[in-house]
């Protein structure tokens, strides 16, 4: 069995509610195991018997299409891959007081990443710091400003993308690793 975790776009914001065991009977009736959510917004933690992301990718936006009657993004990631994350230290040279550490998930690895970085978002503090792969990393400084990344380089990448706060990516590879 290969695990992995679900980073699902969009689940309960918007007005999209999805209650942990409706998101764990879906992933489960695909055949994965020992799924678990965590922090009820759309952090998904399974073992599939495909190591294929791309294939259990497939499947988890056909069945949730279905499930919940709208298309959610996935992205997934193995704990190896949110290891590195971690381990890249991306923020290491960042103010840390009252500053959030982000980290977005992008679709794909982009052959080239069309901005400037460091950059700040118009109209706020918050900074996009550097691109690594699949993942963009920003920094943010409270004032409502967490969630400006994600609809930023969406709007810039013209691609679906979901954000997490590292925090959040520390539990998760601390509780299920």
């Amino acid at each position: 069995m290969f695990r992995f975790i679900a980073f699902l776009r969009g689940i309960n914001v918007g007005g999209h509610i999805v209650v942990k065991e409706k998101l764990q009977d879906t992933f489960s009736s695909l055949g994965f195991q020992n799924v678990f959510t965590y922090k009820q917004s759309g952090n998904v933690v399974f073992e599939a018997d495909s190591a294929d992301p791309q294939e259990v990718k497939s499947k988890i936006e056909e069945k949730l299409a279905i499930t919940l009657g709208y298309k959610v993004a996935v992205f997934l990631r193995t704990f190896s891959q949110l290891e590195s994350i971690i381990n890249l230290d991306s923020f290491r040279n960042q103010n840390l007081a009252g500053t959030s550490f982000l980290v977005t998930f992008l679709p794909y690895l982009p052959s080239t990443f069309p901005l400037q970085l460091p950059l700040t978002i118009p109209k706020s503090s918050a900074q996009v710091i550097s691109v690594v792969g699949e993942e963009v990393f920003s920094v943010t400084h409270g004032g409502g400003e967490g969630a400006l990344p994600n609809p930023f380089l969406e709007s810039k990448l013209k691609v679906k993308t979901t954000t997490r706060n590292l925090n959040i990516i520390k539990e998760i590879i601390k509780k299920y690793s």
